[in-house]
């Protein structure tokens, strides 16, 4: 046998191994992969009855990015947290989960307009299984989400009618005269 022809055969053998793989063991390949690219960080500002707050966050863009999101973080500084950005509208009934996060969140599903329309918190899912998780749907169409420590929006008076704005893109809402 030639070894072209060798090496043909061989591989034809090998591909529907390939298709035998957990879709985890591929799914982290490919998040390692997306795990090189490093996040962007943005400054943005929540506006409330008691003033702007400033945050400093990390921008979750890519479906892996959203997936890792908090996971195995021990902490997060006060005036910091995660953005979560969306191609399109999400529906009111996508939720997001707790599994292997360890802190306490509060999350803001915001719409279009850098209106906040629902604040969620979520509790650390201490269960090695995913399906045991809660699941904290937004219940309403949103366009991004902001995690940041538990409690923090109801600390600062933050609630759903307040906006958020992203100075360096002038993108969401604009702080009202």
């Amino acid at each position: 046998m030639d070894p072209t022809r060798r090496t043909l055969l061989k591989a034809s053998l090998l591909l529907p191994l390939v298709a035998l793989l957990p879709m985890s063991l591929l799914s982290a390949v490919a998040w390692g992969q997306e795990e090189a690219k490093e996040m962007q960080t943005l400054a943005l500002a929540i506006h409330s009855e008691d003033g702007p707050h400033r945050l400093e966050v990390e921008v979750a863009e890519t479906s892996s990015q959203r997936q890792r999101g908090l996971m195995g973080r021990e902490s997060l500084p006060e005036a910091s947290g995660m953005l979560f950005r969306f191609e399109r509208e999400q529906s009111a009934n996508n939720a997001f989960w707790m599994y292997r996060t360890l802190i306490p969140l509060d999350i803001a599903f915001i719409d279009a307009n850098g209106q906040i329309v629902a604040i969620n918190t979520m509790q650390p899912c201490e269960s090695a299984s995913p399906s045991e998780c809660p699941s904290y749907p937004a219940g309403a169409a949103y366009h991004s989400a902001l995690e940041v420590n538990g409690g923090y929006f109801a600390e600062r008076g933050i609630k759903v009618g307040d906006c958020v704005s992203i100075p360096e893109e002038a993108g969401f809402c604009q702080p009202e005269d």
